[in-house]
């Protein structure tokens, strides 16, 4: 990088969390994989890391520069990577209520589809929607991900389930990308139903997310991935697979919603096709965890839907990990299964719930998220002329993150070196002589 651009410093961090030192996913982290380091700084020119190094260093590459912009003294806070949500549903409209009390009742998921709620009623509304209005509608929840720590963040359609709203919605993702600092990530997920209007013409629906809508898709390169609901009732296994493989005729990386509810054999066929992610996976067979293991398709548990709807487990965090698979977590944001855009919440739920240890968490959270949207080299890491996604915490401890649970603790917020709007103190942590206590809760 050239001397004189635009130049952020970041100070006085008690410690940097850089991440792995490799770019491959991690798939038993350990505290090593946290890469913790006290006593350094972190210079960003144009956007990405320039060094990580002393802060004297860090101060004299900064003052070298023509136009410095700006120094951060984070005041003894900690350093990390911005999150990575490989899983959200954030382009939509209504929020579904009533969903939600039904579920109170005692209604299950079936039942509340069956009653006119669950993803048709969001399709329904969906399809009113314009552009603008979705894009409206998205960027205070992209803006409150970013206060919240998360950098990075996957947006899948999937509300539309026909080829014009459809497209609408991946428009509107490339609309939100030029405004807003995040790193977004467009997934195509017309097979997420089938809609009412071809309930008794699956294989039409079939044929015209296959012949029609994937093809415009990959011609106008609005989407990174396509993803498939493949659940008992949803698509089959053998349904799924034939939107999959067209996908990847197309062009497109391949995700799989996998075991949500029932055991289907999700797992298996996201392994044996390659796909990048395998979702959900509450439901997952011992067969699906040993496929996983064995591949290098990334296991993301989304532990915020399971709260929210009632349940009372978790995926098997803890034997995805002890059988050697890469583990990520997301939010599954979405109106009606996850209302969260919380990630860090998603970190203390699985390690209070799914057993995952804080340092697990962590890297599921950072590096291992970013391998399950093919950014592993470049996302969820520290690293020297990578992207400048940098989040100073009030707190001092990674474990904090983990801990502190529904808490805003993010203070600063980079993406690609570009403050996140509605970053800022949030807990205050700044204690005698500046130096930052953890938030005054106890």
């Amino acid at each position: 990088m050239a001397d004189g651009g635009r130049r952020l410093a970041l100070i006085n961090a008690g410690a940097v969390a850089t991440g792995p030192a490799s770019s491959a996913p991690v798939r038993h982290p350990t505290w090593d994989d946290v890469g913790l380091r006290q006593g350094v700084g972190i210079g960003v020119e144009d956007g990405r890391v320039a060094l990580i190094a002393s802060d004297e260093e860090v101060g004299e590459w900064f003052h070298a520069a023509i136009y410095p912009e700006t120094v951060v003294d984070c005041e003894g806070r900690l350093v990390t990577a911005g999150l990575v949500d490989p899983h959200t549903h954030a382009l939509f409209g209504q929020p579904r209520l009533a969903d939600h009390a039904r579920r109170a009742r005692g209604d299950d998921y079936k039942a509340i589809a069956a009653a006119g709620g669950g993803i048709l009623s969001s399709v329904a509304d969906f399809r009113q929607r314009s552009i603008e209005n979705l894009v409206a509608l998205a960027l205070p929840r992209l803006a409150m991900m970013g206060a919240l720590g998360t950098t990075t963040v996957e947006i899948k359609s999937g509300y539309g389930l026909a080829t014009d709203p459809e497209l609408r919605a991946l428009r509107a993702i490339a609309q939100l990308r030029r405004s807003v600092p995040l790193r977004l990530v467009a997934t195509f997920l017309g097979a997420h139903e089938v809609p009412p209007e071809y309930r008794s013409r699956r294989d039409a629906y079939l044929r015209l997310v296959i012949e029609e809508m994937l093809p415009v898709v990959a011609r106008e390169n609005l989407a990174t991935f396509c993803d498939v609901f493949c659940e008992p009732g949803v698509f089959s296994v053998e349904e799924s697979e034939a939107i999959l493989v067209a996908a990847a005729r197309n062009g497109l990386a391949l995700k799989v919603h996998a075991d949500e509810l029932d055991p289907s054999g999700g797992a298996e066929l996201a392994a044996r096709l390659g796909a990048a992610s395998a979702d959900h996976l509450w439901a997952i067979s011992s067969a699906g965890i040993e496929a996983l293991a064995a591949s290098e398709t990334v296991a993301v548990l989304l532990p915020g839907t399971l709260l929210f709807l009632g349940k009372t487990s978790q995926a098997p965090g803890r034997a995805l990990l002890d059988a050697g698979a890469v583990v990520a977590l997301a939010t599954d944001f979405n109106p009606g299964t996850s209302p969260t855009v919380n990630l860090p919440l998603m970190m203390a739920l699985a390690v209070s719930q799914a057993r995952l240890q804080p340092e697990e968490a962590f890297i599921a959270a950072t590096a291992n998220a970013a391998h399950a949207l093919l950014l592993g080299g470049e996302r969820g890491r520290i690293v020297v002329g990578a992207p400048a996604d940098l989040v100073v915490w009030n707190c001092r401890d990674v474990r904090e993150l983990a801990y502190w649970y529904g808490i805003p603790l993010a203070w600063r917020v980079y993406a690609s070196g570009r403050p996140c709007q509605g970053s800022g103190p949030g807990i205050s942590s700044a204690g005698s002589g500046g130096r930052p206590l953890s938030p005054p809760l106890s």
